[in-house]
């Protein structure tokens, strides 16, 4: 079991006594940190033999600088070998590197993570980078609307060089987008 930890989503955070209590149990193997309270995951990473993981996009070098195992992000779908790097660099003590591929993520970051729910985005971006057929998503999730999809997009504009991405082909479609469900497919459940 991953505890997640992301108060923005569930309204309250898990308190540290809680996952020290949680970090006893023998099924409890790691946790997931959205909340970015880094004197805590300090805590966590001193007093228990839980795996730390971030889980907050914007946070991934400062919580693999203090000694987290991963991350566990939205974003790293998009660009899975600048995450490598940055962790690479970051468990190589090269915050040079590190700090220069994080600082690359950042507009990508604020494009998938802020306008929209991240689900949302990433398959807004990865359609328009043609990397997945069709970019909608399930109920209770919609596409993104049209002024969401256009504040992604200015995002998109100001991405540059991220390692292993490429936004230069980046063709997004607003209209494959909108909406909510997927079809009704026979024989499927959805």
């Amino acid at each position: 079991v991953i505890l997640y930890d992301i108060p923005g989503r569930t309204g309250i955070p898990i308190q540290f006594e809680t996952i020290l209590r949680a970090a006893k149990h023998p099924n409890v193997v790691a946790i997931k940190d959205a909340k970015g309270d880094f004197a805590q995951v300090s805590r966590v990473l001193n007093e228990t033999d839980l795996l730390y993981f971030s889980g907050d996009d914007s946070n991934v070098l400062p919580h693999i600088a203090i000694g987290a195992t991963g991350l566990i992000g939205v974003t790293a779908n998009i660009a899975p070998k600048a995450y490598r790097e940055l962790v690479d660099a970051t468990n190589a003590n090269d915050f040079h590197s590190a700090l220069k591929v994080h600082n690359a993520l950042e507009p990508l970051v604020r494009a998938t993570m802020t306008h929209v729910p991240g689900t949302v985005a990433a398959k807004y971006i990865l359609h328009g980078l043609g990397q997945i057929n069709s970019p909608r998503v399930r109920l209770p999730l919609v596409g993104p609307e049209e002024s969401e999809a256009a504040r992604i997009e200015a995002d998109i504009d100001k991405v540059g060089t991220v390692p292993g991405l490429n936004f230069e082909n980046f063709r997004p479609d607003r209209n494959a987008a909108a909406g909510g469900a997927l079809p009704k497919v026979a024989g499927t459940t959805r």
